[in-house]
């Protein structure tokens, strides 16, 4: 894998072609329908803003494009999976996140529905692949962040199914969903976790504004349950898999945002190296300038790296071996260079890279989140070391 801030993918012709129409989508048509809508990452997205862009992405074979032949997708690798998600990051388009279907479409629901009853799926999970419907994953509670069995969110068994009580956060794709995929602890059970389908606009269910995080974007949704009846058809897998589908999708994701934030960095040093080429100082580029030269080559090399490492890690998830200790080392290694990356980037723009309104700016604040979201710095070399502890990587292990 050679260092390219425009990959081509000449070893993979079906992804360089996927390539190559993603980028006319982004650079073309969905940059004309934000500018027609004068957006900005923190406008307010809705329903009617963004499923126009859900049913183009369809039409054009990229939303939902990793699930396989028999639900509308093209079966791709992780690796091909991660190209693309690298692709819209890097592309800076406002919407870009309901191209693949991420804000609220097939990505959100993840590897979910597998476990999902032929009810399941025709009601909630193929509408949501067909653009017709959309969801949340709610997980997250105030005092339950990495500590998730600390969730104070309950389910009662009563004749008629389960009835839910408890409060959410930072519920991505809440202001658009339909339904959402809720984790909840068992009441008359120690440390039983179950996942349920719940409609949004059902009784006992509100939803509410979310905080707004520092990128500025209002895309989350506080979820409060108040005695809500959930239908027992509606519950996910058995009673106590809420755990293993709900982690087990973080563990996925843990791997899988990483082209995403690798995509953002990859865009700051596009914008970055046209800086220090057009910006003059002193009657000469700010590139002519040693400490400048130096700095842009820490930024490219420290991105190689951390690209390289992540591209490993998905090809053996593409075998079929879970790469969790590499899972942990990208998502620490990912998060960390991306923030030294942006940080050098803002210096570099120097005023202009601390002006709201400047993509770096926003850059910078987003790829700062990440080394909180889905599990903080902290919590990826509390994996590491424990499994290193145990003898994974090791020849012996």
């Amino acid at each position: 894998m050679l260092f390219s801030l425009r990959p081509d993918y000449a070893s993979d012709p079906f992804l360089r072609n996927l390539v190559e129409r993603l980028r006319q989508y982004l650079d073309g048509e969905l940059a004309e329908y934000e500018h027609e809508h004068a957006l900005t990452p923190s406008t307010p997205i809705t329903r009617e803003l963004l499923a126009p862009v859900w049913r183009r992405s369809r039409e054009l074979g990229f939303y939902g494009i990793h699930l396989p032949p028999g639900l509308g997708g093209q079966g791709l690798t992780y690796t091909q999976l991660a190209a693309l998600k690298e692709e819209v990051a890097a592309g800076g388009r406002v919407l870009g996140s309901s191209v693949l279907g991420e804000m609220g479409g097939p990505l959100r629901v993840g590897d979910i529905m597998a476990a999902a009853t032929e009810h399941q799926l025709e009601k909630y999970f193929l509408p949501v692949v067909r653009a017709e419907r959309a969801c949340c994953f709610s997980l997250t509670e105030a005092d339950a962040g990495s500590d998730v069995r600390a969730m104070h969110t309950t389910a009662v068994r009563v004749a008629d199914g389960y009835r839910l009580t408890g409060h959410k956060v930072f519920s991505s794709a809440g202001p658009v969903a339909d339904f959402a995929i809720v984790v909840a602890r068992m009441a008359d059970a120690e440390n039983t976790y179950s996942a349920f389908l719940v409609d949004l606009d059902g009784a006992g269910c509100r939803v509410l504004p979310g905080a707004t995080p520092m990128s500025g974007e209002h895309i989350e949704s506080d979820i409060v349950l108040d005695d809500c009846l959930v239908p027992a058809a509606n519950l996910l897998g058995k009673e106590g898999d809420g755990f293993t589908l709900g982690l087990g999708r973080v563990n996925v994701n843990r791997l899988l945002h990483c082209p995403s934030v690798l995509g953002m960095t990859r865009r700051a040093l596009e914008l970055t190296l046209s800086r220090a080429r057009t910006r003059i100082v002193r009657g000469a580029p700010l590139g002519e300038l040693q400490s400048i030269q130096h700095k842009l080559a820490d930024m490219a090399t420290s991105y190689y790296a951390a690209r390289a490492m992540t591209y490993a890690a998905l090809a053996e998830l593409d075998t079929g071996t879970v790469p969790r200790l590499e899972a942990f080392m990208c998502k620490l290694n990912v998060a960390e260079t991306a923030f030294r990356i942006l940080d050098e980037a803002v210096q570099i723009h120097g005023k202009e890279g601390l002006t709201q309104g400047n993509e770096v700016e926003y850059l910078f604040r987003r790829v700062r989140m990440f080394r909180v979201l889905t599990g903080t710095s902290e919590i990826q070399k509390n994996g590491i070391a424990k499994l290193l502890l145990r003898g994974a990587g090791s020849a012996a292990a």
